[in-house]
């Protein structure tokens, strides 16, 4: 009932997840990363398998053995769907064979397609190469720019209802973590939010503290400048703001 895609930008390392459904909060169980590996589970759900799985192959652990046992102690293994990144950058991706159709999955380097209740193979394909014909693209914009791809194929075979962007910058807590959670268009949701984002939120994300350096940027001055040139330049070119956030 869930098609995503999960990467590692290949210039940056950072990791990536998107997903999309027509299953309330899609976000809120399918998408586990940390600083170096990343997990998505979904299908009917099992969502220990994100849980041990990123915190399995954040300590060195392969992909492949990490799925592997995971599939073989699970007995619904058969309705379960689960593809990942480990810390090497290697991929593995499972779809169990009672996963309802169309189900199944697309691997190239340093990326994986999965889906599951879809409108056909076409929805993970061209997933897969709308992000491999974008990879000159900002990673969050190429993860979207794909997901719609896949959309556009016919997505999830039910409708649509929630989506999520999920980004590590090298680190155990996002650099962006958005969701659309019961919504009739949610990945052009995601698009304003990640808009939005960049108006100020990415800004501060910029400066916050990393295991290098602890205390951040302890001075906002900086983040403020470059928040009131960004709104300068957009109101020059008569851009509106697309947040919906009210003032007291």
């Amino acid at each position: 009932m869930t098609y995503s895609i999960v990467a590692r930008d290949p210039d940056s390392g950072h990791l990536g997840i998107a997903v999309a459904s027509r299953f309330f909060a899609v976000g809120a169980l399918v998408p586990h990363i940390r600083a170096r590996a990343a997990v998505a589970t979904q299908a009917f759900i099992n969502p220990l398998w994100g849980v041990e799985g990123v915190q399995r192959l954040e300590t060195g652990e392969t992909a492949a053995s990490v799925l592997g046992d995971l599939a073989a102690r699970d007995r619904g293994q058969a309705q379960r769907q689960a593809h990942m990144i480990d810390a090497q950058g290697q991929i593995a991706a499972h779809t169990g064979k009672d996963c309802i159709d169309w189900a199944g999955h697309r691997v190239a380097e340093g990326v994986s397609v999965a889906g599951n209740m879809l409108s056909g193979a076409a929805v993970v394909e061209d997933t897969l190469a709308c992000y491999l014909d974008n990879m000159d693209r900002p990673f969050a914009e190429r993860l979207l720019l794909a997901m719609k791809a896949g959309e556009a194929a016919g997505g999830d075979k039910r409708g649509r209802q929630s989506a999520a962007l999920r980004i590590h910058r090298n680190l155990d807590y996002p650099w962006i973590d958005i969701r659309a959670d019961d919504h009739e268009d949610p990945l052009a949701e995601l698009s304003r939010l990640l808009e939005v984002a960049g108006e100020r939120y990415l800004f501060f994300a910029e400066g916050l503290a990393t295991p290098e350096t602890f205390s951040g940027c302890d001075d906002r001055t900086p983040i403020d400048k470059a928040i009131a040139a960004a709104e300068a330049e957009r109101r020059s070119k008569g851009v509106p703001s697309r947040s919906r956030a009210t003032d007291a």
